[in-house]
């Protein structure tokens, strides 16, 4: 299991920042989650007894869930929680675990940018359309994408560096 993120230590302000930044998309996440149930909620409402169905209430959803899904896996990153396969890592020796978890931290630091890059050419490329129903730009749908990008980038290299200084505390990383 991973350990709570207040226990990472290793970057002194850094982690401030990082626990801060999880925070406030607990929150965000959270209140899109509310939100969403609530729309949810309305539309049942305005079909079965207003015989009124808002139409605008799919696609601000679905905005949502982006969201809502994106957000969590930034956070499950931070907190290593995200789904992972640790197998190898856990039959290995202790030295080559080591690199296992370098490799992994490195892997999805790179994957974190290209995500951060090509969604945010996304969210640029879909700025200018609209989503119907909502008149939004079409570009929110990518937004999450790329803000999750930045997130694993950063996370990511967060661990890296906590392991290469030795204060790596993820109880999957090195035991």
């Amino acid at each position: 299991m991973s350990d709570t993120p207040n226990k990472q230590t290793g970057l002194g302000p850094i982690d401030a920042f990082f626990r801060a930044v999880v925070w406030v998309c607990r929150v965000v996440a959270g209140s899109a989650l509310v939100l969403m149930t609530l729309l949810l909620g309305y539309q049942v409402y305005g079909r079965y007894v207003l015989n009124d169905t808002p139409t605008w209430v799919d696609p601000l959803s679905l905005l949502l869930v982006m969201l809502i899904a994106f957000l969590g896996a930034g956070i499950g990153i931070y907190e290593n929680t995200h789904l992972s396969v640790v197998i190898f890592r856990k039959i290995v020796a202790r030295k080559v675990r080591s690199v296992f978890v370098l490799l992994t931290d490195l892997f999805l630091a790179v994957f974190g940018g290209l995500m951060m890059w090509y969604g945010g050419q996304l969210t640029i490329f879909k700025w200018k359309s609209l989503i119907p129903l909502i008149q939004w730009p079409e570009g929110l749908r990518s937004l999450p994408l790329t803000i999750c990008g930045g997130m694993i980038l950063v996370f990511s290299l967060g661990h890296l560096v906590r392991h290469l200084i030795g204060r790596d505390t993820r109880t999957d990383s090195i035991e």
